[in-house]
């Protein structure tokens, strides 16, 4: 409740938190364990672990330096992950690897959580750092895909491939040589917040992801062009395709992610047939949606209609 999120909001499994909850949530729970890392790992993380990893990489002269003094403090933070860096060919790889069980009886669900919750604090803090967003061109998963698999494509990037034995988040090696940007009174202004802040830090540093969202949502049946939604945000088709490289997405990743939330809210509502959903979100043809929502769900979507209606 402290939140925001009543009886209703746990009632709906269509129903999704908004920005501002889920750095509320992030702050109540390291409040009220005294651990940063969230009781996942096997050596808690006090309240002021993490200004302190923050500060030993804020002298780093460039991005390579900041990725392994990371490694070197993470082995002291959080033992139970190895986080390094690979660097193969044309590619940097942030390494996260498991070195042994975590938190007796912790469920798959937390192991995928610590996995995901240090690559998004990691990567997040390094493109603060760097004053620009770190693409990931590829993303391994030591894990199984989970039923949201399609979001990846919109939180991480449109390569995210799952069942490999250690996390690796590839990058251009280039941009190992890119200087950190964040002066003293820059970092005193980040901790303010931190380490919930990265929430929304990672959400700014995708701009132009939320804009071509923003855009596609505003009219789903018109079948936006890349060249179309250039020209409605004042830019060449050349730039935008550049710029969602950078933010690790594309206009397909884009407008696939945002037709899976706007058919869950649909049928969520019970108040539109599967043939007008299916024309709302610009499909042809119904049967191709209905594919596509088995596919996001596991579900038809008439079954899940009947089960989840508000």
């Amino acid at each position: 409740m402290q939140a925001g999120l009543g009886p209703d909001f746990f009632a709906n499994p269509a129903k999704k938190i908004t920005l501002d909850q889920c750095v509320r949530i992030y702050e109540l729970i390291v409040q009220q364990l005294d651990d940063e890392g969230f009781g996942l790992f096997r050596k808690p993380l006090p309240r002021g672990s993490m200004e302190l990893f923050f500060r030993a990489l804020s002298s780093s002269s460039n991005l390579h330096e900041a990725i392994e003094r990371a490694s070197f403090f993470l082995r002291i933070l959080i033992p139970d992950m190895n986080v390094g860096l690979e660097v193969s060919g044309e590619m940097g790889c942030l390494l996260i690897k498991q070195k042994g069980p975590l938190v007796d009886g912790l469920p798959e669900v937390g192991r995928i959580f610590a996995y995901e919750w240090l690559l998004r604090h990691l990567h997040g803090y390094l493109c603060w750092l760097v004053g620009r967003g770190i693409a990931l061109d590829r993303i391994e998963f030591p894990y199984d895909a989970p039923p949201h698999a399609a979001d990846y494509k919109i939180l991480f990037t449109e390569d995210a491939d799952f069942g490999y034995q250690a996390l690796r988040a590839c990058f251009k090696k280039n941009l190992l040589d890119l200087p950190i940007r964040r002066d003293e009174d820059a970092l005193k202004l980040f901790l303010v917040g931190a380490p919930a802040k990265l929430t929304s830090l990672y959400r700014r540093e995708r701009e132009i992801v939320i804009r071509v969202r923003d855009l596609l949502k505003q009219d789903m049946s018109a079948r936006y062009s890349l060249e179309a939604v250039a020209c409605a945000l004042y830019m060449s088709p050349r730039t935008l395709h550049r710029r969602l490289q950078e933010e690790g997405s594309s206009l397909s990743a884009i407008r696939n992610a945002l037709r899976r939330d706007m058919a869950i809210s649909l049928m969520s509502r019970g108040k539109m047939s599967v043939a007008e959903i299916a024309s709302q979100l610009g499909y042809s043809d119904p049967s191709t949606f209905y594919r596509a929502f088995v596919a996001w769900t596991g579900r038809a979507p008439s079954g899940y209609m009947r089960h989840n209606v508000e």
